[in-house]
């Protein structure tokens, strides 16, 4: 029995030395990769490795201390608001704004306008004017103005016509802006590299496919300057769109009457109001298409005139009104009622 124990502890002690090895040998092994990549790098940044070859092709060489850890930025004072402040300094956002207005001045409406685009340093980029048929116009307008400027136009809109209905919005493009802004930067370190190698090659099918790769990059090179450009064009200048109208009465929003007198004096007077304008329209409508109703009523003064005389031809022809007797239509209760004689004591067998 002792000797069964001694071999049953002899077992235990060797596999704790076991274990004891393997976890040594797996610290060992961790500890010593990084030496080994460090010798690795070292022989190979001294080998002209990467860094002559960067050197080779016109790029500048990394510092010795690229791999370390940059310090963290400081934070700026006055903790969350300072912060925010800076990234909307930062940020690319495009204004834009939709307005509906009408006026009773047109002319000085308009000319207003439009001065004051001139005087905020803004253009049209589109202007459009309407006459109707009730001699009203409208206008449409699409304004660029500096994004500075953007909410001191839209406040002296409100100054010179009766804005009915405004709209804004606010987008932000800086993630688009910032990615193409890095893939231009790529494109043209590209093309730097393979203007580099091909003044470096001899063989021509190189020299071929070095110059497929600069077109397909000076392609990339334009499409991506133009995408900037249009959103450098985006930033600074605000977009509005702005429709005028001409009305001879301009629309008021009132507070809901409290009593139910006052609610129904409203609907009263608006009653009056409104089928005074229909009145106006229709008068203003016939006298615009005056003649467009002569014409239609000699049209049906002429047909009724030919419709007459071929009635009195057909009267002559036929001796008198041709008219067709009429034919009593015969019913159950006509037939019964002949059937019965008048009198009933004249029955007959």
């Amino acid at each position: 029995m002792k000797r069964g124990l001694a071999l049953f502890l002899a077992a235990a002690l060797t596999a704790l030395t076991l274990t004891g090895c393997g976890g040594g040998g797996y610290s060992g092994g961790t500890a010593s990769a990084p030496a080994a990549g460090e010798s690795q790098s070292a022989a190979y940044d001294t080998g002209g490795g990467w860094k002559s070859e960067m050197m080779e092709f016109g790029f500048d060489a990394p510092a010795d201390d690229a791999g370390e850890p940059s310090a963290a930025p400081e934070e700026a004072p006055g903790g969350g608001e300072a912060q925010a402040e800076d990234r909307l300094a930062n940020a690319k956002m495009v204004y834009t704004a939709s307005v509906e207005a009408e006026t009773q001045d047109y002319d000085s409406c308009t000319a207003a306008l439009e001065d004051l685009v001139d005087k905020l340093g803004g253009y049209l980029e589109y202007a459009s004017a309407d006459r109707y048929g009730d001699g009203s116009r409208s206008a449409s307008y699409t304004v660029r103005v500096p994004a500075r400027e953007f909410q001191g136009f839209l406040k002296t809109v409100g100054e010179i016509s009766h804005v009915t209905s405004q709209s804004r919005n606010a987008d932000n493009i800086s993630e688009m802006y910032y990615d193409t802004e890095s893939r231009l930067e790529t494109q043209r370190t590209k093309m730097e590299r393979l203007q580099t190698l091909l003044s470096k090659a001899e063989n021509m099918e190189d020299i071929i496919d070095l110059e497929n790769a600069i077109s397909e990059t000076e392609l990339q090179i334009e499409q991506l300057t133009g995408s900037l450009r249009h959103y450098d064009s985006l930033v600074d200048f605000a977009t509005i769109d702005v429709r005028l109208r001409e009305v001879l009465r301009l629309t008021t929003v009132e507070e809901a009457p409290p009593t139910f007198g006052s609610r129904l004096g409203n609907a009263f007077t608006d009653g009056l109001h409104g089928f005074g304008d229909f009145l106006q329209d229709a008068a203003v409508y016939l006298a615009y298409n005056w003649t467009w109703m002569v014409l239609l009523a000699l049209i049906v003064l002429l047909v009724t005139r030919v419709s007459k005389r071929a009635q009195a031809r057909r009267a002559e022809r036929f001796g008198g009104p041709f008219q067709e007797p009429k034919k009593k239509r015969e019913g159950f209760f006509n037939r019964k009622k002949q059937d019965e004689p008048k009198n009933p004591d004249d029955k007959q067998p």
